[in-house]
């Protein structure tokens, strides 16, 4: 199987008509850096890395979308970089498979979670309800967001505490739930229907409170900054080359070998990653096939690939259709008015977040700022969950 540094070698080897399509998607550029490493150094160096020479002579591998200008710096050794681990969060955490489930619907590995103040353990009596009441699901319910980021904001807290603790079952109740919200906020608010569907998987993965939950809104007047930009991007990429961006996404990465099958819905592990293990799956609607789909590439991750914290955000076109003008609550000539969404598929993107017990974040000012920093090949990611997804 390929590696990340081959990544040149692959896209040359491509038949004259996908290399095209792949070079008017993407810019790989391969580069080697050369360092000195001093005697005093070596048996460290050895230890912690492997070998003296992976060190003094490393390959990075910049991958850019030219579409997007999402990017990703490629360098696997990065992972065994020195980190400073939390002993208190090391001792806290264990692993245990859970006994719920049977062969076809297994809970991924649990984690141990301090959760003496757990504020959600019983929301009806602790968390703040929307003016149009709470929507209750088989396992989960919804709370209106104390700490609002969004006219219409609710968590959809998870009535199993631990994020990593879930089933097929679960997910599809997650999802159920949510779109039940979703129709009482738009019959609450009319003009709210930009839908976003978010988890942040642990403290890591950006949750403030442990005990597992996701973030639901419905917005106004257009939708949320990086779903827009990726529309009106899709846009532009269709009018320059007369195709369908999302398809060519996607064939692009079956060409190179990072495609993915999952169920009845398709995927890929995206080369111009933001974070780790970044997948995209694609749905069209927040379905079951969905659900299904997440629980499955999740369900892979943690048990495969060493996940323990993580994001997953669902975006997607309007929930709802455009509601008629009311007076002065949107300028002539908005552009809402006219919004194409033709093409845009439902859209899970999930990514790893990094061990709870480092001490250090995952992201730093490169990935802020320039381009993203990945230590984790998307080949060997692909490997993981084809032979975890091949047993599901």
């Amino acid at each position: 199987m390929p590696t990340i540094v081959e990544l040149p070698e692959l896209i040359a080897a491509l038949p004259a008509e996908r290399r095209w399509r792949f070079n008017r998607l993407f810019r790989v550029d391969r580069v080697i850096g050369e360092c000195r490493v001093p005697q005093t150094m070596r048996a460290w160096v050895e230890s912690q890395f492997g070998s003296v020479a992976a060190v003094e002579h490393q390959t990075v591998v910049r991958v850019t979308n030219r579409v997007t200008f999402d990017g990703a710096l490629f360098n696997p050794l990065r992972r065994w970089r020195p980190i400073t681990l939390d002993d208190d969060a090391e001792r806290a955490t264990r692993d245990a498979r859970s006994a719920a489930g049977d062969g076809d619907d297994r809970t991924p590995v649990a984690h141990a979670l301090p959760l003496a103040d757990d504020i959600f353990a019983d929301p009806t009596r602790t968390t703040t309800e929307d003016i149009f009441g709470r929507v209750r699901g088989e396992y989960c319910i919804t709370a209106s967001n104390i700490a609002r980021w969004e006219g219409q904001c609710a968590v959809l807290i998870f009535d199993e505490p631990n994020p990593l603790a879930f089933t097929r079952a679960h997910l599809r109740d997650y999802f159920r739930t949510s779109l039940a919200w979703a129709q009482r906020a738009h019959q609450h608010d009319p003009q709210a229907r930009y839908f976003i569907w978010l988890w942040n998987g642990g403290l890591k993965g950006g949750a403030s409170i442990p005990h597992a939950h996701a973030q639901i809104a419905l917005g106004r007047g257009m939708h949320y900054a990086k779903v827009e930009m990726l529309r009106r991007a899709a846009l532009t990429y269709r009018a320059q080359h007369r195709a369908n961006y999302f398809d060519d996404l996607q064939a692009a990465h079956d060409d190179i070998g990072l495609g993915l099958r999952v169920g009845r819905l398709r995927g890929f592990v995206y080369l111009a990653a933001n974070r780790p293990k970044d997948t995209w799956i694609y749905g069209c609607a927040l379905d079951d096939d969905l659900a299904d789909a997440l629980y499955d590439v999740l369900g892979a991750l943690i048990e495969r690939a060493d996940v323990r914290a993580f994001d997953v955000a669902v975006l997607m076109p309007p929930l709802f259709p455009l509601f008629p003008r009311v007076a002065d609550s949107r300028p002539e000539g908005d552009p809402a008015d006219e919004e194409d969404w033709s093409g845009f598929p439902v859209i899970v993107r999930l990514g790893d977040r990094g061990a709870p017990q480092m001490r250090s974040s995952d992201i730093g000012a490169i990935d802020l700022y320039a381009h993203n920093t990945i230590a984790t090949d998307p080949f060997e990611v692909k490997r993981l969950l084809e032979g975890a997804l091949a047993l599901r």
